[in-house]
């Protein structure tokens, strides 16, 4: 009994003394001053949170914007770019080539195609793999031997070239089985064609066909580049009609890709729709995910990483804090501060230092991911939630590396560090 009334005699408050409050403005005013009591060493404790939290912000941000400029090409591009593929010699030996005359035209009649037309690479009649190409009438020997593609108006028109000089052959042309080509710059380079303007012409196979136009560059089918283009009427009259190989290259407007290589091989071949493949884009979504995937965990690894680095940072600090101002503590203690009171000072301290290190972070981050953006000239794109969360990764970090020193402090004895 006496015991007892002992204990209570020492832990009851004094008459006339309330009981011992930390007041939040207060307990943030007391981190801010243990900061600021060293502040290049908190700087120095910050940088780790801040290097972990600024490279989170960065990666998720590089990550978003990558993506959207992948979406965005893919949609320019591939994703209104349908291939169909002559498979018939595959479904039936004896079956003559799968694409008709007029494929360009029943092609071109579906909703959502822009242009459509048939290529194929020539094989001359004697048996040769390429043809000789040549400025100059050399007959059919020497000269360069390139690859010779029969390519419709159409497929021109669908590949999007650049060109340097001229222009492309047109429908005209293929009605009247016009001797013309089209070629790339570095053809007509290797073939010394330096300008248009004399009327060119070069020898394909001993045969003369003027040039019309220059290539520079293709959006689609980039091996055309390295082929002479000629008219697909006047390629059938000189070398015949494609055995296999042959394919038709369509462009569609957005978001008609999918639907008119469904529809394409029954409008060309009512009667075999199975002699033709069409093959759609790829999803974007799975085209994204398996470019971005392994470097997004790459980074967040690092991410996690340089936390891990700031919060050892933050927990040494503060524990060395804490063994510098036992003097601090234990006068605390005595004049009546509880082990709650310390405790939550210095996870105050800590957590600010998080916290401040994550602001930074994020801005640093974000500042990262819109100087990218402006070199690449692309559109940045930051999810609010990142943002959002970030500093809030800093203060977790501060207040869960600040765990053991802050109760290291709590347990210091006031009687044992005021004697010290």
């Amino acid at each position: 009994m006496l015991s007892r009334n002992r204990k209570a005699r020492y832990t009851a408050p004094l008459p006339g003394i309330g009981r011992s409050t930390f007041a939040p403005r207060d307990l943030l005013a007391e981190a801010l001053a243990g900061m600021l009591q060293r502040p290049a060493r908190s700087a120095l404790t910050m940088l780790g949170t801040v290097l972990g939290v600024g490279a989170f912000v960065t990666v998720l941000g590089l990550t978003a914007t990558a993506s959207s400029q992948i979406d965005s090409r893919f949609n320019v591009l591939s994703a209104t770019e349908v291939t169909v593929e002559d498979i018939a010699h595959e479904q039936n030996e004896f079956a003559d080539a799968a694409f008709p005359d007029d494929a360009s035209d029943r092609v071109e009649r579906l909703n959502g195609v822009r242009h459509a037309g048939v290529l194929w690479t020539v094989r001359p009649r004697h048996g040769a793999t390429e043809l000789a190409v040549t400025a100059a009438p050399v007959g059919d020997t020497g000269g360069e031997a390139l690859n010779v593609v029969a390519a419709a108006p159409g497929a021109l028109r669908a590949a999007e070239p650049r060109l340097s000089q001229g222009r492309l052959y047109d429908d005209f042309h293929t009605d009247t089985r016009q001797r013309v080509t089209v070629i790339s710059s570095g053809i007509a380079a290797r073939l010394g064609i330096t300008t248009l303007e004399t009327e060119p012409a070069i020898f394909i196979g001993g045969q003369p066909f003027t040039v019309t136009g220059i290539i520079e560059d293709v959006q689609r089918q980039p091996d055309v580049l390295l082929s002479v283009l000629v008219p697909q009427t006047t390629a059938v009259e000189l070398w015949g009609r494609p055995t296999q190989g042959a394919r038709m290259l369509i462009a569609t407007d957005l978001g008609a890709a999918r639907q008119v290589a469904g529809e394409a091989p029954t409008a060309l071949r009512p009667d075999h729709p199975e002699y033709l493949k069409a093959v759609p884009p790829p999803d974007p979504k799975s085209l994204r995910t398996s470019i971005t995937s392994d470097l997004e965990q790459l980074f967040l690894l690092l991410a996690g990483v340089c936390l891990v680095i700031g919060a050892v940072g933050i927990a040494n600090t503060t524990l060395v804090a804490v063994l510098e101002r036992t003097g601090e503590i234990g006068l605390r203690r005595a004049l009546g501060a509880q082990r709650r009171h310390v405790t939550a000072q210095f996870l105050a301290e800590s957590g600010t230092l998080g916290a401040f290190g994550g602001l930074i972070g994020t801005a640093v981050g974000t500042l990262a991911v819109l100087v990218v953006a402006l070199i690449k000239d692309w559109t940045p794109v930051m999810h609010p939630v990142v943002l959002a969360t970030a500093p809030l990764i800093g203060l977790v970090t501060g207040v869960v590396a600040g765990i053991y020193p802050a109760r290291r402090a709590s347990s210091v004895q006031p009687a044992e560090s005021l004697r010290g």
